[in-house]
């Protein structure tokens, strides 16, 4: 383990709240695994303003944001990367030369994840969901050249974020008629405590040859389950959590992330069941 002292480089991460994040685990892992003299550590922040400011005062080294500053945070920072614009949300914070830079590696995290079992482009996904996670993992795809297809509940968040990324939009009242190669869970349905819910009927996921859910407590969720009992391939939350922990590590410190280290401590959270250790 790293031996904290006057040298250590501090990273983080803001939201509110941040208690259950595993982001500590898991970058601490990769910075042990790699003998880096850093340390990771949760902040939980309700002022933003006066956090970023202790930020710049103390010289920490990058940080982790996470709900609910992923877009409130733009205006202090002193540049964002144009992918994160085209977002309209910061997840990651470099620090060069003492300037903020903003980031976004949500999108990485979806992409690598759902690379590891299908081809992405010229593929149809569909993503389930319109909010913040939706935009992430749409915009990600649609640079890989797939096909996105929105479906929402809410009619008009559905269409405003179909129409930004020049995708299709189908209301969840007419999700049987939507088919595709992928299908995506970017809403929080199935989280815990209520891990007993699904985001769509089970029968349609026959249509889908592969089934990603970005919740990752639990692991399996039900949406998961279900998707294997029809054939489908899927993936789950904690390689979309892995693979965009793996692009911030890399833009802070310039070094390959070592994947095997910090997924070993993210499914060690979760052994011996569903739910976060």
């Amino acid at each position: 383990m790293t031996v904290i002292n006057g040298r250590t480089k501090v990273h983080g991460i803001i939201g509110n709240p941040v208690g259950h994040s595993l982001s500590p685990a898991m970058h601490n892992a990769a910075f042990d695994a790699l003998a880096m003299n850093r340390v990771y550590v949760a902040f939980a922040v309700s002022d933003l303003a006066a956090a970023i400011a202790g930020i710049r005062g103390l010289g920490l080294a990058g940080l982790s944001v996470t709900i609910p500053h992923k877009q409130e945070i733009i205006p202090f920072l002193d540049q964002v990367e144009p992918v994160a614009t085209a977002i309209g949300a910061v997840n990651t914070v470099v620090v060069d030369d003492e300037r903020l830079v903003g980031h976004n590696t949500d999108w990485v995290g979806a992409n690598t994840a759902l690379a590891t079992v299908m081809e992405l482009k010229g593929r149809r996904v569909v993503i389930l969901g319109a909010g913040g996670a939706a935009r992430a993992v749409g915009f990600g795809l649609k640079e890989a050249g797939a096909e996105v297809v929105i479906v929402n509940r809410g009619r008009d968040r559905g269409l405003a974020l179909a129409r930004e990324l020049d995708a299709d939009f189908v209301p969840l009242t007419g999700v049987d008629m939507v088919s595709g190669d992928g299908l995506v869970n970017a809403t929080s349905v199935g989280m815990e405590p209520d891990s007993d819910r699904i985001p769509l009927p089970g029968e349609m996921l026959a249509k889908f040859a592969v089934v990603m859910d970005i919740v990752y407590a639990p692991v399996e969720t039900r949406l998961l389950r279900e998707a294997v009992a029809a054939g489908c391939r899927v993936v789950n939350g904690l390689e979309m959590l892995l693979f965009q922990g793996a692009a911030q590590f890399e833009l802070w410190t310039g070094e390959a992330a070592p994947l095997e280290a910090m997924r070993g401590v993210l499914t060690g959270r979760f052994a011996g069941g569903g739910g976060v250790k």
